[in-house]
């Protein structure tokens, strides 16, 4: 869960999140470096009268500052590669869930079971109880076995939205018509909060996602008198 004034994501769930969150302190530390240097170079330039007349004219210079960008775009290109591709891989989900987007709530289907389908409606404010999250919290969770990996199909059934779970990585738009895939993984068990990041309507705001990864045990039991 985020925390008020918190400036960097949220505690990563996913192996995903994990190297997402180590890409984003790898550019944000190059991205650091390039600025005060140039911050430096300007300050130098503004407060010194001194000036090496053969400088602007030197072979050496250009050929520098035209090789070392270059290096750093690839520095920064590999990893992202690397992850991108990591994202997109599929390896042998053990379980799929189907999410279709409406306005404005999300229905589940577990497609792996005969018949084990719900609508997940946001609780309003006044229904909430103790402990409940305000725009957060769902009447029917969507309960998933913890350390396996997980195939979620993404659609919708009238306008475009977007499912999204931060602390998992997730981000994919439901597009009706079209059915998008991503896999997750949680490697602890707990409640993940997201929301609809697509704006939808005027309700946009209020059809949110809510993750609860337990053990299988509990998963099978929880399907069991679900169905």
């Amino acid at each position: 869960m985020p925390h008020p004034a918190q400036l960097g994501f949220q505690d990563a769930t996913s192996p995903i999140m994990e190297e997402l969150t180590y890409f984003h302190d790898h550019t944000l530390m190059i991205v650091f470096l390039i600025s005060t240097l140039v911050l430096y170079i300007i300050v130098l330039m503004l407060t010194t009268k001194l000036t090496h007349t053969s400088t602007m004219d030197a072979q050496e210079v250009e050929t520098i500052w035209t090789i070392l960008p270059a290096i750093i775009l690839v520095l920064i290109a590999l990893p992202s590669l690397r992850i991108l591709y990591m994202m997109d891989e599929i390896y042998n989900p053990h379980l799929t869930v189907k999410a279709m987007g409406h306005q404005w709530y999300w229905s589940y289907e577990y497609t792996d079971y005969e018949d084990l389908s719900f609508d997940s409606y946001m609780i309003p404010t006044k229904d909430l109880t103790p402990g409940q999250l305000r725009l957060l919290e769902v009447d029917n969770r969507v309960v998933l076995p913890m350390e396996l990996p997980i195939r979620m199909l993404i659609s919708s059934e009238d306008v475009l939205h977007a499912w999204a779970v931060p602390s998992l990585g997730l981000k994919a738009d439901a597009i009706p018509g079209r059915l998008n895939q991503v896999t997750l993984t949680s490697t602890r068990p707990g409640l993940y909060y997201g929301q609809c990041s697509e704006i939808c309507g005027s309700n946009h705001s209020f059809m949110p996602i809510t993750l609860e990864m337990t053990t299988l045990k509990y998963f099978e039991k929880w399907s069991h008198t679900m169905q």
